[in-house]
């Protein structure tokens, strides 16, 4: 929303600044320009990158557009969900456990927590750690080591839309000079004609380069700036993640384990102490619920 609104008061203010400055508004409407630029800025991404990276930068710009990042319920989630896992694995057998790492869809204390079951790398994220927390003999500057090595990966991964989105945004005032040039050659090819055309033409050519400037600056730079901060956001959780289990690693309580994942979420977004402890009760009133149920269905 925010980006929209942005273009649209770029746009107003470029196009009336130019109005009330006396310029012939029409004169911008170069379709085939814009057909040059974006058409040899489109040719030039596909070939600089991937097919993979290509549709994880629609992807990344669908997210920038729709501002996706986590917001304090989901930070709650994962949190609430590290508590019933370390919990579970605190107070019973890890075999007992086990299953819920196994198969979270079809895990009752992941089924409460839909928002990250959705997220499927988080969830194969927290999973994977929590089966070296069962299978035992990891040690806590180990398993940081790999958290860490994963981290960067998944980081370098989601940071290619940027760097793709940044490459095309330098390209573009260089292509409109491309575009300005073939205008200027157009116009030499008419220079018997009268001045009035002849201004026409190197106007419209010119607009080549104003197109070129404005897209890079105004539209694909920001662009990609919004997607960096969007993807960075959404890496946020997995840093929850690491600081809450190398704590429990180290021998923390689960709910002070919380409190070293809690502390790194930015303050636009962290949850209190009271809302987390609300939380956990929550998940620890369901699992003497399903407990008790089981036990029931036992006898």
């Amino acid at each position: 929303m925010t980006i929209l609104l942005g273009l649209i008061i770029a746009g107003v203010s470029l196009i009336g600044g130019f109005a009330a400055l006396g310029g012939k508004v029409a004169v911008l409407w170069q379709p085939w320009e814009v057909v040059i630029i974006v058409g040899v800025a489109l040719g030039t991404f596909v070939v600089a990158n991937p097919f993979k990276a290509i549709v994880d930068t629609g992807a990344a710009c669908s997210e920038a557009l729709r501002n996706a990042v986590p917001v304090k319920r989901d930070y709650l989630d994962v949190l609430a969900l590290l508590y019933g896992l370390m919990r579970e694995l605190r107070a019973k057998g890890r075999n007992e456990v086990e299953p819920h790492i196994e198969d979270p869809h079809g895990s009752a204390i992941f089924q409460n927590f839909p928002s990250v079951l959705r997220d499927k790398r988080l969830t194969t994220f927290i999973c994977d750690y929590f089966r070296l927390l069962i299978v035992g003999n990891a040690r806590a500057h180990e398993i940081e080591a790999l958290i860490d090595e994963e981290l960067h990966t998944i980081h370098r991964d989601q940071m290619k839309p940027y760097a793709a989105l940044t490459s095309l945004a330098e390209a573009f005032p260089a292509i409109g000079i491309v575009a300005a040039v073939l205008g200027v050659i157009k116009a030499m090819g008419a220079i018997d004609q009268s001045p009035q055309l002849l201004g026409a033409l190197i106007g419209a050519a010119l607009v080549g380069t104003f197109l070129g400037i404005f897209l890079s600056y105004a539209l694909v730079g920001p662009i990609a700036h919004k997607v960096k901060t969007v993807r960075d956001a959404r890496l946020r959780p997995y840093i929850v993640v690491k600081q809450s289990l190398l704590a429990f690693i180290n021998g923390a309580a689960p709910q002070i384990a919380l409190e070293h994942g809690r502390k790194t979420i930015s303050s636009y977004d962290r949850p209190t102490i009271d809302e987390v402890e609300q939380e956990t009760m929550s998940v620890s009133a369901a699992a003497e619920n399903v407990s008790d149920i089981r036990q029931k269905g036992a006898a």
